[in-house]
């Protein structure tokens, strides 16, 4: 074979050469692809969130209407007519204040009266004491008998008597005059005034004017029977009255700032016909922000659950009554493990079966199976992010 001929035979096998190498480093690649492919295929994007740790209220809730602890209608205790009103209707009294004088022209006289006979029935006693007196004088002397002293001592005794009951008489009549001035028994706001000077009133008839205590104010709610056996072993027996939030609208609609209070009252029989009980809360109210007949949502406290693990709701699989979530461990391998609720709090749910600080899966559970590796999807600002920075590559190479 010349050299020629050898000459071609070489570049003929160097090119079926470099041919196979070029077809095998593409084959090669496609199949890295391949398992590149699988492998994301078998790794779920996912968000993930920690199990926290922290107390959490256990709570009733139900819906309340706001009461005055106290409401008195204030009636005169004699018959006469209405000399004066010292108040408006409206108004916020304190107790003792004045409201209204009645016409007392005959009580006062009758107190006179009574004066009258006391001063008189103690003149005639002081007579009986000095007769008593001179009377064991002359006894000592034998100027009189005994049954003589007797006698003496005998009157001086029953107009003793007389002159405590005229002291009683005019102790009578000054309560007698007291009641034509009629003052607040409580602090609150007074009512509408049902008379006017000159009115006529009697014990009997309509109430001068309501007064209802408003600071502090109550609110009263019912409860199901069934919140009774947590309601005895947590509320009377503990030191720490049960706490009660109250929450309100505010004037334009929306959620007025919450207000606390105590349980004050927990009823001592179960309604039968609606098996519920009834209890009542007492709050502060210096702003007078709670008003009697108002409707208001009631969360009574009824324990606390201490340092226990709190998880979004949204985290929890449902699966009839029974409650699951993924948890996530340093393999990036997703566990189904059960779990229990103990308390529901808004979004919040503590539940026993994980620990503070596990990872369990939030989004991305609907297709996941048990074993399944996962890994944390880029938050959503982030993937626009690299979006706008890939579109902006894209308009420079463009424009290059």
């Amino acid at each position: 074979m010349n050299a020629r001929a050898r000459m071609g035979w070489t570049v003929v096998v160097a090119v079926v050469a470099a041919g196979g190498w070029w077809w095998q480093g593409r084959g090669g690649s496609g199949d890295g692809a391949a398992g590149g492919k699988a492998a994301a295929a078998h790794s779920q994007a996912v968000t993930l969130v920690t199990v926290g740790q922290q107390d959490m209220p256990v709570q009733a809730e139900a819906a309340g209407t706001v009461v005055p602890l106290n409401t008195v209608e204030v009636r005169p205790q004699v018959s006469t007519t209405v000399r004066s009103v010292a108040i408006q209707e409206g108004q916020f009294v304190h107790q003792g204040d004045l409201l209204f004088t009645l016409d007392d022209r005959s009580d006062q006289a009758n107190l006179e009266k009574a004066r009258a006979t006391l001063l008189r029935d103690q003149a005639t006693l002081a007579d009986l004491e000095r007769q008593w007196r001179r009377n064991q004088e002359l006894l000592a002397q034998n100027f009189v008998s005994q049954g003589a002293l007797d006698s003496v001592q005998a009157q001086r005794d029953a107009q003793l008597a007389l002159v405590a009951s005229d002291k009683a008489a005019v102790r009578a009549a000054e309560v007698s005059v007291g009641y034509n001035t009629v003052r607040a028994p409580l602090s609150g706001r007074a009512g509408a005034i049902a008379v006017h000077p000159g009115s006529l009133v009697s014990p009997t008839g309509d109430p001068l004017v309501t007064v209802s205590q408003i600071d502090p104010i109550g609110v009263s709610f019912t409860l199901p029977e069934a919140q009774l056996p947590t309601l005895l072993d947590d509320g009377p027996q503990q030191r720490t009255p049960l706490a009660v939030t109250v929450l309100r609208k505010a004037a334009d609609g929306g959620e007025a700032a919450p207000m606390t209070g105590q349980l004050s009252f927990l009823d001592n029989t179960v309604d039968s016909t609606s098996g519920t009980i009834k209890l009542k809360a007492r709050l502060a109210n210096p702003a007078q922000a709670l008003w009697p007949g108002q409707y208001v949502t009631v969360r009574l406290t009824l324990r606390t659950l201490k340092d226990v693990a709190v998880l979004p709701q949204a985290a929890l699989i449902i699966k009839g009554d029974d409650r699951e979530v993924y948890v996530v461990g340093a393999d990036q391998k997703a566990s189904l493990r059960p779990v229990k609720v103990l308390n529901n709090d808004g979004g919040r749910a503590a539940v026993s079966g994980v620990k503070p600080g596990e990872q369990v899966v939030m989004e991305g559970k609907e297709n996941l199976r048990p074993g399944d590796s996962v890994h944390v999807a880029p938050a959503a600002g982030a993937a626009s992010a690299a979006s706008g920075a890939a579109s902006a590559s894209s308009r420079a190479g463009a424009g290059a």
